[in-house]
């Protein structure tokens, strides 16, 4: 079956397109980035974890279902030869652990981009909104993408980690000839989000980082913030590392890079059997960080293009296979990874104007 993944993420720096066939195994058919107009980025980033309104939310809902699906148009394949879309989204609040409200503990998420557009304007039936299905059964709702590097990384001998440098860095850790159970994930704490704050839109190759100087002292207090050593299942996002964090901490870049690779280094210094560390998203690109990552951690970095897997399309690739298993009436989740009582299947459906075809 063949099938597209769409995601934006919380480096909000655009679209990620990936049309994969679908059978016994994953071929990527074909992938693309659609980057945001410098004023849709702005107006993302405005109502993400920050005082709005809302008509601006619905507004920008629907705007980005009406991008998502242009973008796929642009991804150079046919859409009568695509049977179904899987749609992240774009995260605009995510809050994974309960808090008080209104006299309960609430945890929420809230992902936009219209599904309903997306798949009137391409005619192919549509699932998103995979996150809150797994919060309704006591998971975390994130992250999702082990579901995906278990399929892909697990080995017979070697215990891997999967490392996605988003906005917000996670890693899946792969014991050897794991079980589904086996499988951890969790958010590390901030991937790109508080470099690319410091330093926009971003510190391309991390030469500003390798040009500056650690504050010691900053650095030495906030890796004393106890999430970094709480045990998983945990996640975080913009919510913990956004424009609040950047302006509270008086953060230059050279300290971002560095808190980025340490706290990275804390969660898999927990998993010393791993032999690999696998790395994709767009810290991918980040000569500094990947080097300073390989000086700091103890196991073999590499990315997903070793593997033929190109480091921004991983995520992508997981919002279609996510799809697919909602399709075919399948779980989506892995409860040792989100803290989900149970696996479930994920998403919603918006139908196309196309008649459905039988995988």
């Amino acid at each position: 079956m063949r099938v597209a993944g769409l995601i934006s993420g919380t480096s909000v720096d655009g679209i990620d397109v990936a049309v994969v066939d679908i059978a016994e195994d994953i071929q990527v058919v074909a992938t693309a980035t659609v980057p945001y107009a410098p004023q849709v980025r702005a107006a993302i980033l405005a109502v993400s974890d920050a005082a709005t309104d809302t008509s601006r939310i619905a507004r920008l809902n629907f705007l980005l279902g009406e991008l998502f699906a242009e973008a796929l148009q642009k991804a150079g394949v046919p859409l009568d030869t695509i049977e179904l879309i899987g749609s992240h989204g774009q995260t605009i609040f995510h809050e994974g652990e309960p808090v008080e409200f209104l006299g309960r503990k609430i945890a929420s998420t809230l992902q936009i981009g219209e599904a309903a557009v997306i798949a009137e304007r391409t005619g192919i039936d549509t699932i998103a909104d995979f996150r809150p299905s797994d919060m309704a059964a006591g998971g975390k709702g994130a992250p999702l993408v082990p579901f995906l590097d278990y399929r892909l990384f697990r080995h017979p001998d070697r215990a891997r980690i999967a490392l996605n440098i988003g906005g917000i860095a996670n890693i899946t850790v792969i014991p050897a000839n794991a079980s589904p159970e086996d499988v951890i994930a969790f958010d590390t704490g901030p991937g790109n989000m508080v470099m690319d704050a410091v330093a926009p839109p971003f510190d391309r190759d991390g030469e500003r980082a390798r040009a500056g100087k650690v504050n010691a002292a900053l650095l030495d207090k906030l890796l004393g913030d106890p999430y970094y050593r709480r045990e998983p299942p945990k996640s975080s996002g913009r919510e913990q590392y956004g424009a609040e964090f950047v302006r509270g901490t008086g953060i230059e870049i050279a300290t971002a890079a560095e808190l980025t690779a340490r706290t990275i280094a804390l969660a898999i210094e927990r998993y010393p059997d791993t032999r690999e560390v696998i790395v994709s998203g767009g810290g991918a690109h980040n000569i500094y960080l990947m080097e300073r990552l390989a000086a700091i951690i103890h196991a073999r970095v590499t990315t997903t293009a070793e593997f033929e897997i190109g480091v921004d399309a991983k995520e992508a690739i997981l919002f279609a296979l996510l799809a697919h298993q909602t399709h075919q009436g399948r779980v989506g989740n892995l409860p040792s990874a989100t803290g989900a009582r149970k696996p479930v299947i994920l998403g919603k459906i918006s139908r196309g104007t196309r008649p459905p075809t039988e995988a």
